[in-house]
């Protein structure tokens, strides 16, 4: 029987051709201080070193694929499907969780009966694993998100099973701001906190990432979900991405100074 102090906790890992990052990705959570995690790769058919890595730790995951899939949100999808856990959690391919992050997140929520979602804050690091920058996690709700005003890191981001089985899957039509997308559905339903300076996780910028070679499509993608919500022309949201389609050239040339400066350090 599962012991309630320390609840099963599932993560996923969607992955595609990060061969180079996987095993540290791997290795942040299976060297996480909280033991009791279930934890599943779902790899869309990588051509590079994914699948011999992944056999590298077969023994030590739940389990995992390499099959050709639909996209990251749908093997996110795939990942939850198999679940067992109470508390649920994503790390990209690329993306480390820190040590201690699971543990942490499992207090605060056994603690708070009410909160469905709880992150804390991460680093934006290099391809080499430098800090390069902080992530601008804030307190925010359901209101403010509607509004476009976010600021929670997926990779230190922790919700209830419960709450995932009311408000999931993610919608596979979604492309970049799928957590986006899940976080407004929590966000309805449950109470969401943010436990600052708690460094859960860390978030990679190199030239291969989507956030640095597909950063257009994020908005696009929340625009696409405020309209099918029922969201207006005339809004905050909308005035906001009007505002980082023009911002968005300046945007991405820091992200890719960043990362091109961490690659010449």
């Amino acid at each position: 029987m599962e012991d309630k102090k320390t609840p099963l906790v599932t993560i996923v890992t969607p992955s595609f051709n990060q061969g180079k990052y996987i095993e540290r990705t791997i290795l942040s959570v299976l060297n996480q201080s909280y033991t009791n995690i279930e934890y599943f790769v779902m790899d869309g058919g990588s051509t590079d070193e994914t699948v011999s890595v992944l056999k590298k730790y077969n023994d030590q995951i739940a389990g995992w694929v390499s099959e050709k899939d639909k996209g990251q949100t749908h093997a996110i999808n795939k990942g939850f499907a198999r679940a067992n856990g109470e508390i649920l959690a994503w790390i990209n391919s690329d993306d480390i969780l820190k040590p201690n992050a699971v543990a942490e997140a499992v207090d605060y929520l056994m603690a708070h009966p009410k909160v469905g979602l709880v992150y804390g804050d991460a680093t934006f690091i290099d391809a080499n694993d430098a800090v390069i920058g902080k992530f601008p996690a804030a307190q925010t709700d359901a209101t403010r998100l509607r509004r476009g005003y976010v600021h929670v890191p997926q990779q230190s981001s922790y919700w209830r099973t419960a709450l995932w089985k009311q408000v999931g899957p993610l919608d596979d039509s979604i492309y970049f701001a799928m957590d986006y997308d899940l976080w407004c559905r929590l966000a309805e339903v449950s109470e969401v906190k943010y436990l600052p300076g708690r460094d859960w996780g860390a978030f990679r910028l190199h030239m291969d990432a989507k956030t640095i070679a597909e950063d257009d499509r994020c908005w696009q993608d929340m625009m696409t979900i405020h309209y099918r919500d029922g969201g207006k022309w005339v809004s905050l949201m909308n005035a906001k991405f009007q505002l980082r389609k023009i911002l968005a050239p300046l945007v991405t040339y820091r992200r890719n100074k960043k990362a091109k400066n961490s690659l010449n350090s």
